[in-house]
């Protein structure tokens, strides 16, 4: 079954429709949050009246001056506790993305040779090549020479033994 789609006027109606009904809903939220207000403030702040002598206009603001202390008190043990929690909140997000840890992305396999690879790693400035051999630098092995008394070598002294021996014989 197929459905009929709506004319863009009549669509274009419903939807200023639904708006009108929309704005007048919130205008009516409006007065009934300033009417909640007013009566709020008329229940917590009486007006004070102002006639008679000093003695109880003095009283008077020292009831004012309660009053507006309370509220300031209250108001910072309110912003503590926000403060507090928000810094709670911070915390609980960082165990979070702790215990979720970093994801580690899949790999995939990529065909590439090791020429392509070196040359991927070290950028096009660089050439590659893969004859490592030809890179590597000729060094000459040098023979140390050993002190002959150290290693006590019997042919370098055959002269000193030869005197012995001649020395046992003639005697």
């Amino acid at each position: 079954m197929s459905e009929k789609k709506m004319s863009s006027s009549r669509r274009h109606h419903l939807k200023s429709v639904i708006l009108s009904i929309a704005a007048t809903w919130i205008q009516q939220e409006k007065k009934e949050l300033a009417a909640a207000k007013h009566n709020y403030l008329a229940e917590v702040c009486t007006k004070p009246s102002f006639s008679g002598n000093q003695t109880t206009l003095m009283e008077t603001c020292r009831k004012l001056n309660a009053l507006i202390e309370k509220t300031d008190e209250e108001r910072y043990d309110l912003s503590v506790k926000v403060a507090k929690a928000d810094k709670e909140i911070e915390e609980l997000k960082f165990k979070v993305i702790d215990l979720a840890g970093v994801k580690k992305p899949t790999l995939r396999k990529v065909r590439m040779s090791a020429d392509a690879m070196l040359k991927a790693l070290l950028g096009s400035k660089h050439t590659v090549n893969m004859e490592l051999r030809a890179n590597l630098k000729q060094v000459k092995k040098e023979v140390k020479e050993e002190p002959a008394e150290a290693v006590g070598d019997w042919r370098k002294n055959i002269e000193d033994k030869a005197d012995r021996k001649k020395m046992f014989e003639s005697s």
